[in-house]
């Protein structure tokens, strides 16, 4: 069945989906439907039709949820971030927990009761992109100027009201503002600043066209940006890495989530698969006597190197792929077998070779984070079928007011 583009009609908003959006309930097809919440009674205009789905763009809202509240962010629906400020905090929550739930239900996985881990509902967000000083529209490429936000941080949030848009960098700037900072490069009191145009490629020639300085044959040419590097403290612990590249955003939830990823388990080897700066890392040497660290970004390496400075480990700046086809055989004859492996794959999940290394592996505990729900219960379906079993499961809150979902998994064999 097929929608004409702009034809209203009236539905009642199902469950909701990863992602935030809500799903008709009353509907031949799937009809996606932004800022809604389930049960409610909606009018829906058709805006983009599919094959196989539709997406609609909500008109009215004809019966409330009880759970629905005034969004408290003047650029709300406006700027491409939050998706579910209409929805009470605490109700939102039960929604991520929900939908974490449903994409194990549909590997057929039986799952013990969901944890959260949460923190503050505002306030929370550290790290930004900012595009020609503004933050990009909702699935659009406009530009809106913004002077706070109240999800960020009062250190970017600070950064935001001295800075005017009209004084801002041009092209995409990475900002990351918070008390934790320890040490930063010379600009604001508690952020970097950083332009994406400053940020070198991996080459194995500096600018001056001589060769750098190698730190190791396994990422060769790579090299930490002073300008964009950043120093935070992290329970007690100096965690250094580059505000052009990845690094948890929510450092409240970071720090109750890496006692349970870290926590726990002991012993003389752990492998920190798909690593990035070392941040797990650095807490696991407390635990092991040697930490193997595997990590495709080669510059993260470098920063990983300098994070573990001290501790016995070893890093390889490869893929999970390569290190399981050309390394892992080598490292467990050198090291021995590893007690503990932590995981924390992209969103696409783990590599089909290191999930199926892992399938084979007969380590004793496995502990798996994820960024989405339907990928972490696919690999989760992989381990469980080799004999592991599903000890605990949480929900990390890291993004209120977001349909954003990250999990943890305790896999046990």
């Amino acid at each position: 069945m097929g929608y004409n583009f702009g034809m209203s009609m009236e539905v009642i908003a199902g469950k909701m989906v990863f992602g935030g959006d809500c799903i008709a309930e009353n509907s031949e097809k799937k009809i996606f439907i932004p800022y809604t919440i389930p049960g409610e009674k909606v009018e829906i205009k058709i805006e983009k039709d599919f094959k196989d789905y539709s997406i609609a763009k909500n008109l009215n809202i004809i019966e409330k949820s009880r759970y629905r509240t005034v969004p408290f962010c003047p650029y709300y629906g406006k700027c491409g971030g939050c998706n579910l400020q209409h929805i009470e905090p605490e109700f939102q929550r039960q929604l991520r927990v929900q939908t974490l739930k449903d994409a194990f239900f549909r590997e057929g996985i039986e799952i013990p009761q969901i944890q959260i881990v949460s923190g503050a509902d505002k306030g929370y967000r550290a790290r930004f992109q900012l595009h020609d000083g503004g933050l990009m529209g909702k699935k659009s490429n406009e530009i809106i100027q913004i002077d706070q936000c109240p999800c960020a941080t009062e250190e970017v949030n600070k950064y935001l009201k001295e800075i005017p848009f009209k004084d801002c960098p041009k092209g995409r700037i990475h900002i990351f503002g918070s008390k934790n900072i320890a040490s930063i490069p010379d600009g604001f009191d508690k952020i970097v600043v950083a332009e994406q145009s400053e940020k070198k490629q991996i080459s194995e020639k500096g600018k001056n066209g001589k060769k750098q300085k190698k730190s190791k044959s396994r990422y060769e040419g790579t090299f930490s940006e002073s300008k964009s590097t950043c120093a935070v403290k992290i329970l007690d612990k100096s965690i250094t890495f580059d505000a052009l590249g990845f690094f948890q955003s929510n450092l409240e939830v970071l720090e109750k989530s890496i006692p349970l990823i870290t926590g726990g388990i002991s012993g003389k080897n752990v492998l920190d698969m798909y690593s990035g700066a070392g941040t797990f890392s650095v807490f696991l040497a407390d635990s092991f006597e040697n930490v193997i660290l595997v990590e495709h970004n080669k510059s993260a390496v470098v920063y990983a190197e300098q994070n573990l400075a001290g501790k016995k480990h070893e890093s390889f700046g490869v893929s999970g792929d390569v290190w399981v086809k050309y390394h892992a055989e080598t490292c467990i004859k050198e090291c021995g077998n590893f007690d503990a492996v932590v995981i924390d794959p992209p969103r696409s999940g783990m590599e089909k070779s290191v999930q199926k290394w892992l399938q084979n592996s007969k380590i004793p505990q496995i502990r798996s984070l994820s960024c989405d729900p339907s990928t972490h219960a696919r690999d989760a379906k992989a381990l469980i079928n080799s004999g592991y079993r599903l000890e605990k499961l949480f929900l990390l809150d890291f993004y209120p007011q977001t349909g954003h979902i990250e999990s943890l998994g305790y896999f046990e064999k």
